[in-house]
């Protein structure tokens, strides 16, 4: 899957799927918690675009808390001031 990182702020979207290309767009500026739900969920519609909002949401959610309390976090390795 292709991840894309850039600002949706005209698309009023933390993030979006298409199923066709395999690929995910995540707004650029989120951040711990919500940046790992939002990727998650993107994922989801991807793997299963067959499945409803609601499910996809409620999945995704769930699978967010579970890894936050397993202490996954984001590790910024890039280089610079």
């Amino acid at each position: 899957m292709k991840v894309i990182y850039k600002k949706l702020g005209r698309e009023k979207a933390f993030g979006l799927s298409d199923y066709g290309s395999n690929t995910i767009v995540i707004d650029s500026r989120l951040k711990g918690r919500k940046h790992l739900e939002v990727a998650l969920h993107e994922s989801l519609h991807v793997y299963f675009p067959e499945k409803s909002e609601t499910f996809i949401t409620n999945t995704a959610r769930r699978l967010a808390n579970i890894l936050w309390r397993m202490s996954y976090r984001q590790v910024d390795n890039s280089v610079g001031c």
